[in-house]
């Protein structure tokens, strides 16, 4: 079949319907489909929509994306206060009226990526679990708009204009259970202030961060996984014991400015350092162990055993062989690439 070619302008009229049967649901629109086994969940996708349709109150699942749709009507949305989730992907909206999002109140899922906000919306849903905002072209965060939403487990920014002056100590305040924060692909210079101390994964890549401030990662218990590839950290940006946490398992930092191996806690699983300026490697530096208690370890002593299983090191400025000692201190690496 030929390829889908986007029209320049949306058609005004949606486009004809599938032969068969009109809906046994008499609240469905027209140019939507509504699973007459799935009774909750309309889809409106990929359809040439400009407008929203009058969403039934019985929808809690409301598929919208890969549409021209340029704003939210209130009327859309007035009776469809059960809604929990709605995807907007790929749209044309540029901002959202705070009287839409209000009702919403058992909204769960807002996807919204791949459209035209500038700031992040305000009077969000206090129930809201997952925000998704990437690929946008957000420059600003309003005051206190995270404030009431307790329950969110992940906000994703990526790939938006955002910049230091956005944040400040407040911003993220009220997140109390984030797990997930992605703010890869903007224009940080800086590590962001405030962020919350729930978080188990952090997504920085590909920003300007020069350096990481001492202890800036003490606050985080729980934090598991650390990107920061694509920056421009160098070793002097990096106090001695920034990634020494009890509880990372992963830390990328490829195509950085190092030029050390950093300092590691025996709990790493998997390292990046590939594509830096590394030209030497001492494994008995490095090791986050003293060689000699691992050096006639038992299997019972395992614990004692730094657990790094993935190492790569490859596009920096090392020579082949892969030192001695870094072999015997991470006993259990399955795979290095050099």
């Amino acid at each position: 079949p030929p390829e889908f070619v986007e029209p320049v302008e949306p058609t005004e009229l949606p486009p004809p319907l599938p032969p068969g049967p009109p809906s046994v649901f008499p609240d469905c629109p027209r140019e939507c489909y509504c699973p007459p086994d799935f009774p909750s969940a309309l889809y409106c996708d990929s359809r040439n929509l400009r407008k929203v349709p009058i969403i039934p109150p019985r929808i809690h699942y409301l598929y919208l994306q890969n549409n021209f749709i340029d704003d939210l009507p209130e009327e859309s949305f007035r009776n469809a206060t059960g809604l929990k989730w709605v995807n907007l992907d790929n749209n044309r909206i540029r901002k959202v009226d705070r009287r839409v999002l209000e009702k919403l109140e058992n909204l769960i899922f807002l996807y919204m990526e791949k459209n035209q906000l500038k700031e992040v919306p305000a009077f969000l849903p206090p129930n809201l679990e997952q925000l998704r905002l990437s690929r946008n072209q957000i420059s600003k965060i309003p005051a206190g708009v995270f404030n009431k939403l307790e329950n969110l487990v992940l906000l994703d920014l990526h790939h938006n204009k955002l910049s230091d002056g956005v944040f400040n100590k407040n911003t993220f305040k009220g997140l109390k259970n984030l797990m997930q924060l992605n703010l890869a692909h903007n224009i940080l210079r800086k590590m962001p202030p405030g962020v919350p101390n729930a978080i188990h994964q952090l997504f920085l890549d590909r920003n300007n961060i020069e350096d990481i401030p001492s202890d800036y990662f003490k606050e985080f218990p729980n934090l598991a996984f650390i990107r920061l590839n694509y920056n421009q950290i160098s070793d002097k940006g990096l106090p001695k014991n920034s990634f020494n946490l009890t509880n990372l398992l992963v830390l990328h930092l490829a195509h950085n400015k190092l030029t050390n191996v950093p300092f590691i806690s025996p709990k790493l699983e998997h390292l990046y350092l590939n594509n830096n300026s590394i030209d030497k490697i001492n494994g008995t530096q490095i090791c986050p162990t003293s060689l000699m208690s691992i050096q006639d370890f038992s299997p019972s002593d395992l614990d004692s055993v730094p657990r790094l299983r993935y190492l790569r090191l490859d596009g920096n400025l090392l020579k082949p062989p892969i030192p001695l000692d870094l072999m015997m201190c991470f006993r259990l690496l399955q795979s290095v690439v050099f």
